[in-house]
């Protein structure tokens, strides 16, 4: 997800406009963004990239933030740190990098590889408006971004932080439809994907209500109808919301120590 970030900041930026300073336990994945980018960029120490660095992304495992975060506040100076851990409080955070840090915590999402991510943020006592003004910049060159109280971005994670995969699940669950109904599974798959895609689509362009869209495709007596019948009987609707509930709470849990 870091290296999603950095390859959308510097499309968006250009490589001209950027300085980067890399550091991961995996080598592989930071030669991977090295090839990539055409920024100058250096790999070195998390320290190393502290240092040298204006605006540090973390993007680590929730149970790597702490050694990681306790490591960072020995670096003199400060800077913004743009935290995307799941369930890792701001206070947590500030505690753990020093109380002078400028903090914002995020959770973007995977699509943003794509260009197609969801994101949102909160900022920390210490940011500034400057740098919730960075934190969208950064986001938003991957997607949508909204700022949020913190208060709110554990259901975020459960809503589009951890919905692609349910997403992903629908639709490979209307491809196996398709599947059953004779589609050939590569065009069951490709028909699936774009119907998702463009249902989206006409929501986020269109800006009508999802109800709306729905009953513009819904005829009296026809095949839709049918179908959102059998949906509706099997808990679709249900089972989604509770998926977002359980997934929040359990980012909710991440956080407790």
């Amino acid at each position: 997800m870091g290296g999603a970030l950095l390859r959308g900041v510097e499309k968006n930026l250009g490589s001209q406009e950027l300085s980067l300073a890399l550091s991961d336990l995996h080598a592989p994945a930071v030669d991977a963004i090295l090839k990539d980018v055409r920024a100058a960029a250096y790999a070195g120490s998390p320290a190393d990239v502290a240092r040298e660095s204006d605006v540090v992304i973390l993007a680590v495992k929730p149970s790597d933030m702490q050694s990681l975060c306790t490591s960072l506040a020995k670096i003199k100076g400060t800077r913004l740190y743009l935290s995307i851990a799941a369930g890792i409080t701001l206070e947590d955070l500030q505690t753990w990098l020093g109380v002078k840090q400028r903090v914002i915590r995020s959770m973007p999402n995977t699509p943003a590889l794509v260009g197609a991510g969801a994101a949102a943020f909160a900022r920390g006592a210490k940011a500034t408006d400057e740098d919730a003004a960075t934190a969208r910049s950064i986001l938003g060159v991957v997607g949508t971004v909204d700022e949020v109280s913190e208060k709110l971005l554990d259901a975020v994670t459960g809503l589009s932080g951890s919905g692609p995969a349910y997403v992903y699940t629908i639709i490979e669950a209307l491809a196996d439809g398709g599947v059953l109904m004779g589609l050939p599974r590569a065009t069951a798959i490709r028909l699936a994907a774009q119907t998702v895609a463009g249902a989206a689509k006409m929501v986020l362009d269109t800006g009508k209500h999802t109800g709306t869209l729905r009953d513009e495709v819904t005829s009296p007596g026809g095949t839709t109808i049918a179908g959102l019948e059998q949906l509706e009987a099997h808990g679709l609707r249900n089972a989604l919301i509770q998926a977002v509930r359980s997934a929040a709470e359990r980012s909710k849990e991440l956080g407790v120590k």
